[in-house]
């Protein structure tokens, strides 16, 4: 599976790449033909700041921050994110500011919650959601969801990879979509095209990595 990888790369910072793995593949949701891999984007300091220093553009000059939600592993970007946010300057609109960096954690249902102590940091509050990739909506939608239930106010969302058809109310900010890569298809489980032409499962996909099956 790994040498059918190539790797896919932001134009104006050719440091900041993905790879991406052709083939079929499964998460609880659905079934997807590429596999996206962006753990060096989530995990190797050097470039997480310089991908936070790009998803920052949209909000540097007009938009107040208070707290950054991270999902899907982006913690590392996050803090970086903050500290973009926050960098002095003239146009920064939140120079000076004091920006929390969080994340939701799972019940034991799978319900995303925010523990007492930190729900303070989400009343009330403007929340930018930042997640590594959307595909099919659901884990934006989970976390969208939450966020509105402790009561904060979305401010923005931003991901490193953006498969979602845009929505009217809400712009949702990426480095990569599926315009670069090509053939990039995400189906239900009960209309999967390979499934159909008989072309057997792989792996089992999440936001940490893949399983061969």
């Amino acid at each position: 599976m790994e040498d059918r990888a190539y790797s896919v790369s932001l134009t104006k910072n050719p440091l900041i790449s993905m790879k991406v793995i052709p083939g079929h593949f499964t998460t609880n949701h659905f079934h997807i033909s590429h596999y996206l891999d962006v753990s060096e984007l989530k995990t190797n300091a050097v470039i997480a700041k310089d991908v936070a220093r790009e998803l920052s553009i949209p909000y540097l000059a007009n938009v107040s921050v208070d707290t950054i939600v991270c999902m899907e592993g982006t913690e590392v970007i996050g803090a970086y994110l903050a500290e973009e946010l926050m960098q002095e300057g003239v146009g920064v609109i939140n120079t000076g500011k004091e920006i929390r960096v969080l994340k939701p954690v799972i019940s034991a249902n799978g319900k995303l919650l925010f523990q007492c102590n930190v729900q303070q940091y989400i009343r009330d509050k403007e929340i930018v959601l930042l997640v590594a990739s959307i595909s099919s909506g659901t884990t934006i939608g989970r976390a969208l969801d939450c966020i509105t239930y402790y009561g904060g106010v979305i401010a923005g969302i931003s991901a490193l990879f953006n498969a979602y058809p845009a929505g009217d109310e809400q712009v949702i900010h990426s480095m990569f979509t599926r315009e670069d890569i090509p053939g990039y298809q995400v189906y239900s489980m009960g209309e999967c095209t390979m499934c159909r032409e008989g072309q057997k499962l792989e792996a089992i996909i999440n936001s940490e990595g893949y399983t061969n099956i």
